[in-house]
């Protein structure tokens, strides 16, 4: 990912020819609208309109080229959600956020379908309870058209047995960035939960509200997602994504 190029400021001809692919690259890259942290249904604090059809429109109607699904503890609404955002031309990053023993929301946000699957595997080993419906109402399983296909009566919204050094190592084991949840708010926060960011986990970024000062976490990758649990909030925070295209790799 590289910053705005001015090409007011791009250099001559005249440039030795390894300054000039450089700046062949920088020219090359597009700016690309990321909201990388939404819930779909599944989630137990989630609406029952947050379903992969309804997300991938509202998407495109925000101006956004990419988003991540992260559900609480769960991918079980990805490959929906993926195959929806397809068909409206955005780009869906298969993700998760785990809910640590210490009471820590880590996003999980991997290449493929299968990746964010096989940390889920893990996290249900990890994950005791049934979930209350009448409490946390219904975690719906649907399909890409928002079809109901079933539902899930794991306890979603509860914390696992796997310790933030376990929940980074898995993710980073199955490919995947590591990205602290929302660090500047009480519940759920790294710095909420511990008072600090351990500086021993091995984290890909972290993600913060935009009200925040960034420049006190100027050491770390710093995102900022909307978190939505209801269509009308997604996109309203995003990160620009200076690449040359929507991928994770980029």
């Amino acid at each position: 990912m590289r910053p705005v190029v001015n090409r007011d400021t791009v250099p001559s001809t005249s440039e030795s020819p390894i300054e000039m692919r450089d700046l062949q690259t920088l020219t090359s890259m597009k700016e690309f609208h990321a909201d990388l942290h939404i819930h779909t249904c599944l989630s137990p604090c989630a609406e029952a309109e947050m379903a992969p059809a309804a997300i991938a429109r509202m998407a495109r109607v925000r101006g956004l080229d990419i988003i991540g699904i992260c559900d609480h503890n769960s991918a079980e609404n990805v490959a929906a959600a993926v195959r929806a955002g397809r068909k409206e031309e955005v780009f869906v990053v298969p993700g998760i956020e785990i809910t640590s023993r210490e009471e820590v929301h880590i996003l999980g946000l991997f290449h493929t379908e299968a990746d964010a699957l096989d940390v889920q595997a893990l996290v249900y080993e990890s994950l005791a309870g049934e979930n209350d419906e009448i409490a946390f109402g219904t975690q719906l399983v649907v399909d890409e058209w928002d079809r109901m296909a079933g539902t899930s009566n794991r306890l979603l919204i509860g914390a696992t047995e796997l310790t933030l050094e376990d929940v980074v190592g898995a993710i980073h084991r199955h490919g995947g960035l590591a990205i602290a949840s929302h660090i500047d708010r009480q519940g759920f926060g790294i710095i909420g939960q511990l008072g600090f960011v351990p500086p021993e986990l091995e984290l890909d970024a972290l993600e913060v509200s935009p009200r925040s000062p960034f420049k006190e976490w100027e050491s770390y990758r710093v995102i900022t997602s909307s978190d939505a649990h209801v269509l009308e909030d997604i996109g309203r925070s995003r990160t620009s994504f200076f690449t040359r295209g929507a991928s994770l790799d980029e």
